[in-house]
């Protein structure tokens, strides 16, 4: 099967408007799953993988690297670290927010680098990634470390994470003035719930050509339906994230979803994923899934149509 691609900005990379977030690899999905959930992804005609160094470092009696590792083994185990299909892939991960290896001082970026490199088991990432802006260092040191790993051919092209408008513009002005590679994508926090992305990011985004793969799109799971009270929270690996949204404004968000995905016989997460999948200067929403159940359904988010009048009604 073959899906539609988009680019990712001005890199020069196209994907699948669909990207598989790795967070929950050697987390709450253990390396079988992962597997199983990898191969049904590129089987399904995908192959854009979002991963980060600090994956799962938050999790007790775990130390940062374990989601790319378990990405690295699947990427050996299917004979794309040798080189064969490996550019039907786009593996993208992030620097900066691991413990181990925090901020974007150069050379933290090209040992980071390194690292996630062996990982992963590849001799390139395709996108790399400043987790979060980091006010510490001046944004051309770490636009020219990029710029060393782009011509050391260890990195096709940069993206952000977690950055403000403000700061997103300083650092494309700093790489126009500087010859430095730009930020070609961002990775906000945008969602049918978390909406602050549209005020200043997005039109910065849409003027600028930033390819826009917003992670949790579906709010930690709230979109899907399945937490309408506190209750329903206890006991999750995401509930005390989803709390935050338990509101009469957000649970009319939900009937308003519920409502769309009826009509379309498809689930509460399909519909969030197609509305988010065609908001301005968005590329592939990111999402994450535990079980090949989960990933049919984000497969079939990304190739759902809504009217523009479901849209307005979400919206």
């Amino acid at each position: 099967m073959t899906m539609e691609k988009r680019k990712l900005g001005r890199s020069g990379l196209h994907v699948a408007p669909l990207c598989l977030g790795g967070n929950v690899f050697g987390w709450t999905a253990d390396e079988k799953t992962a597997f199983a959930i990898l191969d049904a992804f590129v089987a399904a005609g995908f192959g854009f993988i979002d991963t980060a160094d600090a994956y799962s470092a938050w999790v007790p009696g775990h130390e940062g690297g374990e989601s790319e590792t378990v990405i690295g083994n699947w990427l050996a185990a299917r004979g794309y670290s040798s080189g064969a299909g490996r550019e039907t892939l786009t593996i993208a991960t992030k620097v900066g927010m691991w413990p181990k290896k925090p901020g974007l001082k150069a050379a933290n970026i090209i040992a980071a680098c390194e690292g996630s490199l062996m990982r992963l088991k590849t001799g390139y990432i395709d996108l790399y990634q400043s987790h979060r802006d980091d006010a510490e260092t001046p944004q051309d040191e770490t636009l020219e470390a990029f710029g060393k790993l782009i011509a050391a051919g260890k990195v096709r092209a940069v993206g952000a994470s977690n950055f403000d408008a403000t700061r997103l513009e300083a650092a494309e002005r700093i790489a126009e003035e500087g010859g430095f590679p730009r930020y070609d994508t961002l990775q906000p926090l945008y969602n049918l719930v978390e909406r602050d992305f549209e005020k200043a990011l997005q039109p910065l985004c849409v003027d600028e050509e930033i390819g826009v793969i917003p992670f949790y799109s579906l709010a930690a799971g709230f979109l899907t339906g399945k937490y309408r009270s506190k209750a329903d929270t206890e006991g999750k690996a995401r509930g005390g994230r989803v709390v935050q949204y338990l509101n009469d404004e957000n649970l009319a968000l939900l009937d308003r979803l519920e409502k769309v995905a009826k009509a379309h016989a498809a689930a509460m997460a399909e519909v969030a994923i197609a509305w988010l999948r065609d908001r301005p200067a968005v590329v592939a929403p990111i999402a994450s899934a535990t079980s090949l159940e989960q990933l049919k359904s984000l497969i079939r988010g990304a190739s759902l149509e809504l009217t523009a009048e479901e849209i307005a009604f979400l919206s």
